[in-house]
Parts: structure tokens; C-alpha cells; sequence
């Protein structure tokens, strides 16, 4: 049990590791272009770009949790690990894949980690859109 809390606890800070350096990169590239986003079109555009990268930050992190799911046999394959991921990091949980028991910890931990990177995520991409549409006279 105390080696599968460790393998839940490395990959829930492998997690924070990617979204952060996301979240850094987008601030990066989205810096002048949410105060630049003035009509309908390049608003969109942001936001579609934005929500893009959110996604893919969060397709890495389900796949590093799959790669140790089908690495540790965990999962019968790959295209099962990845599935069986996708369903717990989102909190769909199905039910219709289960880990082995003494796995069931780490499905746990992959699903409040999945929690927190979404609440992380909402609430930057809440950033983003008050500051394309913050009044013109705010100086923040």
C-alpha cells in the first residue's frame, strides 16, 4: 500500500509539474494577445488556442498515468490503461475497467489530482477571459 501512495503521490506531482510549465507557456504566449483579442473573431481565436493547450496539457498527464498503469500490468494493455485513465482522471469513472486492488489507491489519487488539474485549468482559462474582456480604462 505505502509503495502505491508513493507512485499516486509522484505522479500527482508530475501532474502539477506539467500543468505549471503549461500554464507558464500559455501565460507566455497569451500575454499580448488577451489585450489585444478587441473583436469577435480574435477573441474566439484565443480562446479555441487556449482551450486547445488546456486539453493537451491534460491528454499528457492521463498518458503518464496510463504508461505506469500498463507498466505495472495494472491494465492489460495500453489502449485500456489510456481509456481506463481518461474515465478516472475526469471523474466519468464507468466502471466498466477496474484496477486490482492493491492498485485501487492510485486510481483514487489519479482522480483527485484529475480534479484539482481541471480546477486549475478552469480557473486560468476564467483569467484569460476576464482580462480579454476587462473594461479599457482598468490598468491591472
Amino acid at each position: 500500500m505505502l509503495s502505491q501512495l508513493l507512485i499516486g503521490l509522484g505522479l500527482m506531482s508530475l501532474c502539477v509539474v506539467i500543468h505549471a510549465t503549461g500554464v507558464i507557456t500559455a501565460v507566455w504566449w497569451f500575454r499580448h494577445s488577451a489585450a489585444a483579442a478587441h473583436t469577435f473573431l480574435v477573441a474566439t481565436w484565443l480562446f479555441v488556442r487556449l482551450a486547445t493547450w488546456i486539453v493537451l496539457l491534460h491528454l499528457v498527464e492521463i498518458t503518464a498515468w496510463a504508461l505506469v498503469f500498463d507498466w505495472s500490468v495494472a491494465m492489460p494493455d495500453l489502449a485500456s490503461a489510456l481509456y481506463f485513465s481518461a474515465v478516472t482522471y475526469t471523474t466519468t469513472g464507468y466502471g466498466d475497467l477496474l484496477l486490482p486492488q492493491d492498485w485501487r489507491l492510485v486510481g483514487a489519487i489519479e482522480a483527485v489530482t484529475g480534479i484539482l488539474m481541471c480546477g486549475w485549468s478552469t480557473g486560468f482559462f476564467f483569467l484569460v477571459v476576464s482580462r480579454v474582456f476587462r473594461p479599457a480604462n482598468s490598468s491591472s
